[in-house]
């Protein structure tokens, strides 16, 4: 009987260790997935792929091939390029947090640090967990050193250069724009107003605009929408106290 036991118990060991060592790391589960193509050309091209089959654990968000296509190609090819391998690494970076976190934590949590050293934002909306401006489309996939979690948009941190050039934008909007919306003069404040946004957006190709710009550029589209000067310019100054809060 003693040996019964003793076989059985040894079954189970071997069949437990067979599966945790069946169990790829962060890379090679992207690599097997095959919808990570140009995820993992870049990590290569960025010299992270040690660190990322390294002990961890991590959390990645992973954009997928079609997330990456979004991209101009022009950004893309200048990215890969052996010149530019810290600012890409900066960028992949921003996708990875450390430690294992789960999209139902997540969905619970503002923000978080990113190995970047900048934070990312989550939000839960309409069943669907956002990061940024990305949202998840497949979560907690579980890999031997981490999380994986695909996201559906590439997420660009945003410069010191650039938020210190957009600060600097919005107070000199806001400097000649709410005396004179006080005066009564909204036509001339939302058009200084409407400036300021389109300078801001001009900082940075649509397709590589930190989140940050997210909120000036729906904000430029529904003051256009609207004929009413008064309303343009109460739409642009809450994008605008908006961005400024979330830099203090």
């Amino acid at each position: 009987m003693k040996k019964i036991i003793f076989s059985i118990f040894s079954t189970v060991i071997t069949v437990s260790l067979l599966i945790g060592a069946s169990k790829k790391d962060i890379v090679d589960t992207a690599v097997e997935a095959g919808s990570f193509k140009t995820l993992v050309t870049a990590v290569k091209a960025a010299g992270l792929v040690e660190t990322l089959k390294g002990d961890g654990p991590f959390t990645v968000f992973a954009p997928t091939d079609k997330a990456f296509a979004n991209l101009s190609k022009c950004t893309l090819e200048s990215l890969l390029k052996p010149e530019n391998k810290d600012k890409l690494a900066g960028i992949l970076t921003y996708h990875v947090v450390a430690g294992k976190v789960k999209a139902r934590k997540a969905a619970k949590l503002d923000s978080a640090k990113t190995v970047n050293g900048a934070e990312i934002t989550f939000k839960p909306s309409d069943k669907a967990l956002m990061i940024n401006n990305a949202k998840v489309v497949k979560s907690d996939i579980k890999t031997s050193n981490g999380i994986i979690h695909v996201i559906d948009e590439v997420l660009i941190p945003e410069s010191k250069d650039m938020a210190g050039e957009t600060n600097q934008i919005i107070k000199q909007a806001l400097h000649k724009g709410v005396p004179m919306f006080n005066s009564g003069q909204h036509s001339k404040t939302a058009f200084i107003y409407m400036d300021a946004g389109n300078q801001i957006l001009d900082q940075c190709p649509s397709s590589t605009c930190p989140a940050l710009m997210s909120s000036i550029k729906t904000a430029m589209q529904k003051a256009s929408s609207t004929g009413c000067p008064t309303s343009q310019a109460w739409i642009m100054r809450n994008a605008f106290d908006e961005v400024l809060a979330s830099k203090n």
